[in-house]
């Protein structure tokens, strides 16, 4: 962690998928997209397609945050143009009694599969990167049973069921505490919690109903595996109000999306955790003159020493072109290395 390195390194949120034809190629080839989550060649395949085109410094498992929901019984479909939804979403007390904390290696075995093929194919040529969805954002997808502008439902039941919203966020918890650790054992040298809803919460419910749970992952987690320590990334969407309380959790790195401006988020939390981030994906869509601007940009803000992972602030985007990838790629590592 924080380790001195010659460039900075850089990866990208979902960099295995749409934008790049020959992972249309794979998944057309597999049928739907959960078909090719479990297959365990497959996901192997697109999660090693962006290595072979760009210099990256990670890979990062494919699979969906919501393949916990799904284990718990909800039954995970995805609608063409129109996102993940659940044949059934939690709704009553009863329903969420009636969840059980998922067990990896019965449950999703297949994302265990994955994991230790990749690690297995990647021979050590960059570290792997496996994932989980927060409670929180898990939640909310369980609750609205599908994707959700304004998180009616959930925040119903924050609001005037507490108890009940706790429940369930422990459960999920429990549940991810399993999940990461069943990666870790696999082979996955790195863990993200993907927190993409916590910032929809007002200041104190996202005290108390995504951080709580997100520390209570951290302190669950194998910290040492192999030999090496695991580092943990923590990412919440729209976290930037929250930058001190999330680097408190005992994570090593914060990612940050490009709202923030990363020489201040530095200020902020000094040398305690690495800063990951921040492009916003649109400036992809930006001839190339102007990606590798806001590359040195990002890369001026940090400014000098080790504690800095380049990434986009968000997922890229399907619509991107595969060339502008390389373009941004590419300008991390020079202007870095100078």
């Amino acid at each position: 962690m924080r380790q001195p390195v010659d460039r900075t390194p850089v990866w990208m949120m979902r960099q295995a998928g749409r934008y790049l034809p020959e992972y249309r190629a794979v998944r057309s080839q597999a049928g739907d997209f959960m078909s090719l989550c479990k297959n365990t060649e497959l996901a192997c395949e697109v999660t090693l397609q962006p290595l072979e085109r760009y210099e990256m410094d990670a890979a990062i498992l494919f699979s969906d945050i919501l393949t916990i929901p799904d284990a718990m019984g909800l039954g995970l479909y995805f609608e063409t143009g129109e996102g993940p939804k659940f044949h059934k979403p939690v709704r009553t007390a009863a329903d969420i009694e009636n969840l059980q904390v998922i067990n990896t290696a019965k449950d999703l075995p297949y994302v265990t599969d994955a994991v230790t093929m990749i690690r297995r194919e990647l021979n050590g040529r960059v570290p792997l990167i496996g994932f989980s969805g927060s409670p929180w954002t898990l939640a909310t997808y369980m609750i609205e049973g599908q994707s959700s502008r304004d998180f009616a439902r959930a925040k119903t039941m924050l609001y005037t069921q507490p108890a009940l919203m706790h429940q369930l966020l422990d459960k999920l918890a429990l549940s991810v505490i399993d999940y990461l650790n069943a990666q870790i054992i696999a082979g996955a040298q790195v863990v993200q919690i993907f927190d993409t809803w916590g910032g929809a919460l007002s200041h104190a419910a996202y005290q108390e109903f995504s951080l709580a749970y997100m520390q209570k992952i951290v302190a669950g987690l194998i910290r040492h595996h192999d030999g090496r320590d695991v580092p943990v990334i923590l990412f919440t969407k729209g976290g930037g109000l929250w930058l001190e309380a999330m680097a408190d959790t005992g994570c090593h790195c914060l990612g940050l999306d490009w709202t923030m401006d990363i020489a201040r988020a530095r200020e902020r939390v000094g040398d305690k955790v690495a800063l990951q981030g921040n492009m916003d994906p649109a400036v992809l869509r930006a001839d190339p003159a102007v990606i590798e601007q806001q590359v040195a940009a990002i890369l001026r803000g940090f400014g000098q020493g080790s504690g800095h992972i380049f990434n986009l602030g968000h997922g890229i985007t399907p619509d991107i072109d595969p060339e502008h990838v390389k373009v941004f790629i590419d300008a991390v590592h020079k202007f870095s290395g100078k």
